[in-house]
C-alpha cells in the first residue's frame, strides 16, 4: 500500500519522526520543544482535572503543578506516550492532595522552582471543554449531577478517595493502591460501598421527582 501511495506513507513516517524529535529535543532542554509539548497536552490535562476540581482556576493551577512535576522527570521517560501517562498520574495525585486538604493548599504540596520548565498557565488559555464528549455530563441533568456531587462529598474519606481516583480520575486499581497505600481488595470494597451510596442518592432524587 505504501508503494501505491508512497507520499502518504512517507508523510506518516515523517510525522512520527517529528513527534519523536520533539520529545527528544524537550528532553535535551530545548525551551521551544518543551513549550510545544505543554501545548500539545495542556487542554487534555485541564479537561481531566476540571470535573475533579469543579473549578477552572484550581484545574489550571493543578495542571501547572502536574506539568512541572512531570518535566522534572522528563529525562527518565522513553516516549511521549509515557510522558502523557506520567502527566495524568501526576494530575490525579495533585487533585487528590487538594481534595484531602479541602479548600486549603494541598497537604504535601511541593514548592518547586524551575522557571525554565514551569508552564505559565491560566484558565483562559485552555480551549473550551466539550462537555458533550463526556458521558457523565451528557447523561445526567444538572440536578442529578449536583445530587451525585453532594453525595460524593459526604462519603467517608476512604470511600471518597477511591471513588475520586478510580471513577473520576480513571486510574486502575493497581494505580490507586500505589497512591493511597491500601490493598486492591480494600480499594474494591470501599469503591463498592461508595457506589452504593451514590446509587441511593440517585434513587432518592428520582423518587422525589415521582412524588
Amino acid at each position: 500500500m505504501c508503494e501505491i501511495n508512497s507520499e502518504n506513507c512517507n508523510g506518516a513516517r515523517e510525522t512520527e519522526a517529528e513527534v519523536g524529535d520533539l520529545f527528544s529535543r524537550a528532553q535535551g532542554g530545548d525551551a521551544s520543544a518543551i513549550e510545544e509539548l505543554v501545548e500539545r497536552h495542556r487542554d487534555d490535562v485541564y479537561g481531566f482535572l476540571l470535573p475533579m476540581t469543579r473549578s477552572q482556576t484550581v484545574a489550571a493551577e493543578l495542571a501547572g503543578q502536574s506539568f512541572l512535576s512531570t518535566h522534572l522527570r522528563l529525562k527518565e521517560l522513553r516516549s511521549e506516550d509515557g510522558y502523557a501517562a506520567v502527566l495524568h498520574r501526576a494530575a490525579a495525585e495533585c487533585a487528590l492532595r487538594k481534595s484531602r486538604a479541602g479548600t486549603g493548599k494541598p497537604a504535601t504540596e511541593e514548592r518547586l522552582e524551575s522557571p525554565d520548565l514551569h508552564p505559565r498557565i491560566n484558565p483562559t488559555e485552555y480551549s473550551p471543554i466539550d462537555w458533550s464528549r463526556r458521558a457523565m455530563e451528557t447523561a445526567l441533568s444538572a440536578e442529578l449531577r449536583n445530587a451525585i456531587e453532594q453525595a460524593a462529598d459526604r462519603l467517608p474519606p476512604a470511600q471518597h478517595e477511591v471513588f475520586f481516583l478510580k471513577d473520576i480520575a480513571g486510574l486502575s486499581y493497581e494505580e490507586v493502591a500505589e497512591i493511597n497505600g491500601h490493598s486492591v481488595l480494600a480499594i474494591k470494597r470501599n469503591l463498592h460501598q461508595a457506589r452504593l451510596s451514590l446509587r441511593e442518592a440517585i434513587d432518592r432524587l428520582y423518587r422525589k421527582r415521582l412524588d
